[in-house]
């Protein structure tokens, strides 16, 4: 499976941002998908999470509210539509797959990673 994630960029604060991750190899759909973000000096943390059924979403409390994660398995592709961006939300992101993944897991348990993308939230 590899993983292509775009949609990064520049933002003010209170601004926002779709970002994508596209998905090709066998059997995508099986895929438990999740978005993380990894700030300068910070560990990579999970903000967003779908399952491989689409019926199970959790997202990090820090961006409750503000984060949608969805998946369109027709088009391979899962997003993660950000509104009222902060300067703390500044990452590199990344999008992830877990192979039936439902939701809960950690940065040790993907299976796939794609590259990053940068999301820069100016004050």
């Amino acid at each position: 499976v590899q993983l292509q994630a775009s949609g990064g960029g520049l933002v003010q604060a209170g601004g926002s941002l779709r970002l994508s991750c596209a998905t090709s190899g066998r059997d995508v759909i099986i895929y438990g998908m999740g978005w993380f973000r990894q700030a300068p000096g910070k560990e990579r943390e999970s903000v967003a999470q779908i399952s491989w059924t689409g019926n199970s979403i959790w997202y990090a409390d820090s961006v409750k509210g503000r984060f949608t994660i969805s998946r369109d398995d027709a088009k391979n592709t899962v997003y993660l539509q950000t509104i009222n961006l902060k300067p703390e939300d500044t990452a590199v992101y990344y999008c992830a797959a877990r192979y039936y993944g439902i939701t809960g897991w950690d940065t040790t348990e993907a299976h796939y990673w794609g590259q990053g993308t940068q999301v820069t939230v100016s004050s």
